[in-house]
């Protein structure tokens, strides 16, 4: 099974901030971008960046280097991406976000980092580092003499742009590298498919190292509009909500956890910022539709919600769904929709194998989006970097190890990880289908269930759950699940918590679900 997305022309260089340079031309004394008081123009913009550019190619850091930037969300962070793409070298985030120990790890997973760009709040996070440190307060003495054009480097669709870390299977961060065609492809994609142009302002709500937040930082700038930053290391709902109320923001990238966030936050105030959105473009974790249901349904909503899945490997985003078509008594998941411009899923069985309409099979992608593999892997980590031959032809594909299905739209359904179920009392689970049924039941607001083993090494599930009002009893829980679930898929136990834990990334933090339980157990004295 295929799903085909439109073949759209790319230009002969298909590079991005070439994109935002015809802006710098057409409308120099435009925003570009907003942070925490301060606001510079797509002229200022350029001139900083093309002199940071100069400064990179004078260090031989040019064309094919991989630049690092540890900075919290500000001016200087475009900049710094800006100039790295002109200079022809890829970036690298290091977010600041995240633990000290998180970052010296990375750091070692860059094969020939060049430097790193850092400030004096974040320097110290990554001064181990094999590669020369940059302070952003000491650019400007050392920039001011350097040309405030473009450097003359010859960028093309094939060179990297960026690369970002993803989870590893083994434990080892995997760094994974996208090209500037891919990239190029998606913001083009979102901009023609979507209108997208000038008046199309953004706010960035996730963490700098996650690879939604790449597009989330410069579609804007691509498109000719203005982006906003939070000047915030974290998320933070009050501020974020803040700032949809005071600018004219239309767009906002974000998890779904992130989502439900916000909307709870407008929910709970009577406000309409959310609301009067043109789109909120989300995904990276399973849709939990009910958390947004009634916001969705409200009168006079004109946010259009665009439900999209894609993974780091390919460019963040493969497919989109408008959920305003999303019918949940029809359906328990809601579909991911149809394929991005030059973009291609393929749904194969274990023997790369089409699969016929309807029937499951693992998501691989291929088109334009797939990336340039992993900097840092070798043996099966890459071995997920493929070829196939359809109708005669090669296709270079990326294996997902998610598992999904065609409905009867032509839409995408994604069903859960390839490796995500687990034995349990000899029968293999998805924990994704506990937490879907637990969220149809009355007074669950929320609800994730993670994997934990008893003394003698048996799996079991546990359910953390956040009421939508008083705590929930454990016995009726367990009885509404045995309408819909067998009785091996019920969680052994069911924790009351008044949130889920989030990642840097804005998605549910499982682990830190399990480290809570073990501390708890620790703290009685009893084994979780």
């Amino acid at each position: 099974m295929i799903l085909q997305g439109k073949r759209v022309a790319l230009p002969s260089a298909p590079v991005v901030h070439k994109q935002f340079e015809a802006h710098v031309e057409a409308a120099p004394d435009a925003l570009a971008v907003s942070c925490g008081g301060e606001q510079v123009t797509y002229a200022e913009l350029d001139a900083r960046a093309n002199r940071f550019a100069h400064f990179l190619v004078a260090r031989g850091h040019g064309r094919g280097a991989k630049v690092g930037v540890c900075l919290d969300y500000s001016v200087d962070m475009l900049v710094a991406i800006l100039g790295t793409l002109k200079a022809g070298a890829a970036y690298v985030p290091f977010d600041p976000a995240y633990p000290a120990a998180r970052l010296q790890l990375l750091l070692g997973q860059v094969p020939g980092l060049a430097l790193i760009v850092a400030s004096r709040a974040t320097a110290g996070m990554v001064e181990s580092a094999a590669a020369e440190v940059i302070g952003v307060e000491e650019l400007p003495g050392r920039l001011a003499g350097l040309p405030a054009t473009a450097p003359d480097v010859p960028v093309t669709g094939d060179d990297l742009c960026y690369a970002v870390f993803t989870s590893g299977s083994t434990g080892t961060p995997k760094l994974t590298a996208v090209r500037h065609e891919g990239w190029f492809n998606l913001m083009n994609w979102l901009k023609l498919e979507y209108g997208l142009d000038s008046a199309s302002n953004n706010l960035v709500v996730s963490a700098f190292g996650f690879d939604l937040s790449q597009r989330a930082l410069m579609t804007a700038l691509f498109c000719g509009a203005t982006q906003y930053l939070m000047a915030s290391r974290n998320f933070d709902a009050m501020l974020a909500y803040r700032l949809l109320t005071e600018h004219d923001i239309r767009t906002v990238h974000c998890a779904s956890s992130t989502l439900y966030l916000l909307v709870d936050w407008e929910t709970a105030r009577g406000g309409d910022a959310l609301t009067q959105l043109d789109y909120v473009l989300f995904g990276g974790e399973p849709l939990k539709f009910e958390r947004i249901a009634d916001w969705a349904q409200r009168e006079n909503n004109y946010c259009t919600l665009l439900h999209q899945y894609g993974v780091a490997e390919c460019t963040d985003v493969a497919t989109s769904y408008d959920l305003d078509g999303h019918r949940p008594c029809d359906q328990d998941i809601a579909p991911v929709g149809k394929p991005a411009y030059n973009t291609e899923i393929h749904l194969l069985d274990e023997n790369l194998r089409g699969v016929a309409p309807g029937e499951y099979g693992e998501i691989c992608i291929a088109g334009a989006s797939v990336g340039a593999g992993y900097l840092n892997g070798s043996g099966p980590e890459n071995e997920k970097f493929t070829t196939v031959v359809v109708d005669g032809e090669p296709r270079r594909l990326y294996r997902t190890g998610d598992r999904g299905y065609v409905n009867e739209a032509g839409d995408l359904v994604v069903a859960g990880r390839m490796d995500a179920q687990v034995k349990v009392r000899g029968m293999r689970i998805d924990p994704t289908d506990i937490e879907r049924a637990l969220g149809r039941l009355a007074g669950v607001r929320e609800a994730a269930v993670v994997v934990t083993y008893t003394d003698a090494g048996e799996a079991e599930l546990t359910a953390f759950l956040v009421p939508a009002g008083g705590e929930l009893a454990e016995d009726d829980l367990r009885n509404g699940l045995l309408q819909t679930l067998p009785r091996n898929m019920v969680p052994a136990r069911f924790v009351n918590v008044l949130r889920l834990p989030l990642s840097p990334h804005g998605k549910v933090d499982r682990a830190a679900l399990v480290d809570s339980l073990k501390n708890q157990y620790a703290g009685s004295g009893t084994a979780a």
